[in-house]
C-alpha cells in the first residue's frame, strides 16, 4: 500500500499521509513521495485546495527512527534534512494554493513543525503537537524554529522546545498554535467544509496573500507596504476581482475561478 495517498474530489487534494503502523512516521520512501504528491497538486488545474492528514489514530510522529538506526536504511541526517524535510516545506510555503494541515491525531518532532507550515492548521480535540526532538537529543528542525516562535512568542517556544512538553489540541488553539479545534465526532465534516470554503474563494488572491505573509517574515514595513501595493496591482486586473465586484453588485454568490 502507498505510503501517500491522494484523492481529488470537487477541487480539492486530500493527501493522507499512509504509515500508520508507526504512526505515519517519515522514512525516504514517504518523503520523497510526498514531494512528488505535492508536485502534482501544484500543477493541476483542478485542485485549488489542499488538505494534508494523517491515516489512523496519528496525524505524523516525525522521523522513523527505526530507519535512522539500521545501517543499511539510514539516510544520514544532512540527506534527510536537505532532501526530505526542508523541501516538503519549501513547497508547502510556495504552492500557490491553501493548504490546510488536519490534524487528527499526535503530530511530533517533523510531524508536528510540516503542520504548523501549512496555511491554516485545524485539529481534532484528541490531537497534540510535541517538540520531541529534545528527548533524544536532536533539534528542532522543519522550520520549527522559524515558525513557533512567530505563532506564539519566543519565551514559550523555547520552553516547549527545551522541555519538549506534549500541547493538548485545546492548549495549542488557546496559544494561538491553531486556527481551530474540533470534537472528534465532527472532525471531518469541519475539515471539509473549509477545504470546500477555500475551493471557492478567488485563489489567486490567495496565493498573492500567502507570498505577502511569506515576505513578511523578512521585510521591513516600507518593504511589505510596497509589496502590497504590486500584488494588488496584480490581485485588481484579475477576472476574480472583477466578478466579485459584480457578484457584490447584482447581490450574486460570485464564482471565483481562480485567475
Amino acid at each position: 500500500m502507498s505510503t501517500i495517498l491522494l484523492k481529488i474530489e470537487n477541487n480539492i487534494a486530500f493527501i493522507t499521509l499512509n504509515r500508520p503502523e508507526v504512526f505515519n512516521s517519515f522514512n525516504r520512501e514517504m518523503a520523497l513521495l510526498l514531494q512528488e504528491t505535492l508536485d502534482s497538486c501544484a500543477g493541476n488545474d483542478a485542485v485549488r485546495a489542499i488538505v494534508i492528514t494523517g491515516s489512523g489514530k496519528a496525524f505524523c510522529a516525525g522521523q522513523d527512527l527505526k530507519e535512522v538506526t539500521t545501517p543499511e536504511l539510514n539516510p544520514g541526517f544532512r540527506k534527510i534534512l536537505e532532501e526530505h524535510y526542508n523541501p516538503i516545506i519549501e513547497r508547502i510555503r510556495t504552492i500557490e494554493k491553501p493548504i490546510v494541515a488536519a490534524v487528527n491525531g499526535v503530530a511530533a518532532g517533523a510531524g508536528a513543525n510540516i503542520a504548523l507550515a501549512c496555511d491554516i492548521v485545524v485539529a481534532s480535540e484528541v490531537a497534540s503537537f510535541i517538540q520531541a526532538f529534545s528527548k533524544i537529543g536532536l533539534i528542532p528542525d522543519s522550520a520549527g524554529t522559524f515558525f513557533l516562535p512567530r505563532l506564539i512568542g519566543f519565551q514559550k517556544a523555547s520552553a516547549l522546545m527545551m522541555l519538549g512538553d506534549k500541547v493538548s489540541a485545546v492548549e495549542a488553539f488557546n496559544i494561538g498554535m491553531i486556527y481551530k479545534f474540533y470534537p472528534v465526532a465532527f472532525f471531518e465534516e469541519e475539515v471539509l467544509k473549509m477545504a470546500v470554503t477555500l475551493s471557492k474563494m478567488p485563489t489567486h488572491a490567495l496565493a498573492l496573500t500567502k507570498k505577502l505573509l511569506n515576505r513578511s517574515m523578512s521585510n521591513n514595513l516600507q518593504e511589505q507596504l510596497a509589496m502590497e501595493s504590486d500584488l494588488q496591482i496584480d490581485a485588481s486586473s484579475s477576472n476574480d476581482y472583477q466578478e466579485g465586484v459584480n457578484a457584490f453588485m447584482e447581490k450574486r454568490i460570485p464564482e471565483f475561478k481562480g485567475n
